[in-house]
């Protein structure tokens, strides 16, 4: 591993190269906050990515595509004479002092449960802060991953279910609804039930400390491992996957299951 000063040589030169990159590249030059923030996203999608393949050359890769878009944001600002790096850095190093106040304060948090509760109470307290409990909750994040958030942040106020295994009684009654409005054929209320029970599942992983994006994405990747492997075995007959039954679909789907897939 580098030591300090080498990790400080190299975020200077990094710095350098995009101060230049920004004077002499057409297409760095004409780059803009909203040209940028697409590209942003997809960034930070392909390190979660890697993240969840646990590819070390990847996500390390991808840190610096990330790194890169921090950094930009900040060259942009500076331009315009409103903030630079620095700035970003001391907010930073500021924000991080305030809200661990069990590391260099005097109060008290020996879990990971404790920290997370004063941290979002130190939000609140926060001079331009969030004003809400939930004002802090991105309207743009995916919808599972803002379930997830805003359900973790009414926790930290105290607005939970007291004994987890209760949230299994809340998925059965929405599964219910769920159904009677699908038997009643009303599109728009089969929908809005449709979400409380995702909201409700949501919950309950979130209460058995089970990452439902995480889980989702394990069951997305699963499923084009054994589709590929129908696929491909299909293709080797000399067939089309429309030609299959849906018998014959079944036994290479289960032939892959077997195989670990």
């Amino acid at each position: 591993m580098h030591t300090k000063k080498e990790k400080m040589e190299a975020y200077g030169r990094f710095l350098d190269i995009l101060d230049e990159l920004r004077e002499k590249c057409p297409w760095d030059r004409k780059q803009t906050n909203e040209s940028l923030r697409p590209n942003t996203i997809e960034e930070t999608y392909e390190l979660c990515d890697a993240l969840i393949k646990d590819d070390k050359d990847e996500i390390c890769k991808e840190l610096g595509d990330v790194l890169l878009h921090v950094a930009f944001y900040a060259k942009i600002a500076s331009e315009k004479e409103e903030f630079d790096m620095a700035d970003v850095c001391n907010r930073l190093y500021d924000k991080l002092i305030f809200r661990h106040p069990h590391v260099f304060g005097y109060v008290e948090a020996n879990t990971a449960g404790q920290v997370s509760e004063n941290w979002e109470q130190l939000k609140l307290k926060e001079k331009g802060g969030n004003k809400t409990v939930l004002g802090g909750v991105p309207s743009a994040l995916p919808t599972l991953i803002k379930a997830y958030r805003i359900q973790d942040k009414a926790r930290n106020v105290g607005f939970d279910w007291e004994q987890k295994e209760d949230v299994w009684d809340k998925v059965k009654e929405e599964f219910n609804e769920l159904q009677a409005e699908i038997a009643d054929m009303d599109k728009d209320k089969a929908e809005a039930e449709f979400g409380d029970l995702f909201f409700s599942l949501i919950n309950a992983a979130r209460l058995y400390k089970i990452n439902p994006d995480n889980a989702l994405e394990r069951t997305n990747q699963k499923f084009i491992r054994r589709f590929n492997y129908l696929e491909e075995h299909t293709i080797k007959e000399g067939r089309s996957l429309k030609d299959l039954s849906l018998e014959e679909m079944d036994k290479y789907w289960n032939e892959a299951k077997k195989q670990g897939l």
